[in-house]
């Protein structure tokens, strides 16, 4: 094509001939005119070949470490030192060399919590171990809630305490833990109550009439609604329940509907979390005489049909019996 061009023949007729566009030419030659870019230098050795040198090195910690600087932040020292007219080192290059001599720490004073350990506590009979929470129930207009207090002994689920107002107020809280503990007849260091991190929860108030009663308190941890599970559970029993409103007329309607549903729960409701018992029947010490007759009802179907309640042996079964017969007998006879 530069041959082409030589002779006399114009580029436009030289790219005709030649099958070439112009622009790839144009691009071509733009090429040939731009020198090679130089080939990346490898540093085979890892160390960049600007860093400072170990006296230079040396000669910045001795400024830092001096009685003039030592108190002093590395921005402070370089600014200071370029007003004198010299010039060690950038200041990130100062906190490096700092770092590397562990010389460089944080001076507030941050405070540090402790991690917050997951509550682990039991219960092994009733009105030992009590949860409680409040949840909000749907007012009677858009964007109106009433809170619903609940207290719940762990062991037997039963419902000691509840009560609905239209705010949370902490002597609502402070009332309903004196009149369940006296219906309940808790005796001063009987009782553990757990509850979530909640202000209410954590009043200094509440923890004063806890002291006077002789009653110990726990907390979850932060944003982590599993440490108070039973808590949480019983509210989604209340809220999966039928017959609850989409919302409540009043506080006085909100209260009718906990009457009937709490008479329910610890009466009649069959926990699966205590072998389909009720509430109350755990809460009471009923639940041994429960279980025997259920027993006794069980045993009594099994007289009648006996099939009924015996695996049929399968065809794999009995081969294993069988090996297992014919193995045991040759250890013996070996």
């Amino acid at each position: 094509m530069s041959a082409l061009i030589e002779v006399g023949i114009s580029q436009r007729e030289g790219c005709r001939s030649t099958g070439t566009s112009r622009a790839n030419w144009n691009r071509w030659q733009k090429m040939a005119r731009t020198p090679a870019a130089s080939p990346f230098r490898i540093v085979r050795s890892g160390i960049q070949p600007h860093a400072l040198a170990a006296q230079e090195r040396t000669a910045v910690l001795a400024v830092c470490t001096s009685d003039r600087f030592c108190n002093s932040a590395p921005r402070a020292i370089v600014a200071t030192l370029l007003d004198e007219g010299q010039y060690l080192a950038s200041a990130s290059t100062f906190y490096q060399i700092l770092s590397a001599q562990n010389l460089v720490r944080e001076r507030r004073a941050i405070a540090t919590h402790p991690t917050r350990v997951k509550p682990e506590l039991v219960t092994t009979a009733p009105n030992e171990l009590w949860s409680w929470d409040v949840t909000k129930l749907p007012g009677p207009a858009k964007w109106t809630w009433l809170s619903l207090y609940l207290v719940l002994d762990v062991f037997s689920r039963y419902i000691v305490g509840w009560e609905v107002a239209a705010a949370e107020s902490t002597a609502i809280a402070k009332a309903l833990f004196r009149d369940a503990t006296r219906e309940q007849g808790i005796a001063p260091g009987q009782l553990h109550i757990h509850a979530d991190g909640g202000a209410m929860m954590k009043a200094k108030s509440l923890a004063l009439l806890f002291a006077d009663l002789g009653i110990s308190k726990s907390h979850s941890r932060p944003h982590t609604s599993n440490d108070n599970p039973y808590s949480e559970a019983q509210f989604k029993t209340l809220k999966d329940r039928p017959e609850f409103p989409k919302f409540f007329a009043s506080v006085q309607a909100a209260r009718a509907f906990m009457v009937d549903f709490v008479r329910w729960y610890n009466h009649e409701h069959r926990h699966s979390g205590l072998a389909s018992l009720t509430p109350a029947d755990v809460h009471y010490g009923r639940a041994h005489d429960v279980l025997a007759r259920r027993n006794a009802a069980m045993q009594q179907a099994r007289l009648q049909h006996p099939r009924r309640f015996n695996r049929p042996e399968s065809t794999t079964t009995r081969s294993a019996k069988a090996r297992t017969e014919r193995q045991g007998t040759q250890r013996l006879t070996a």
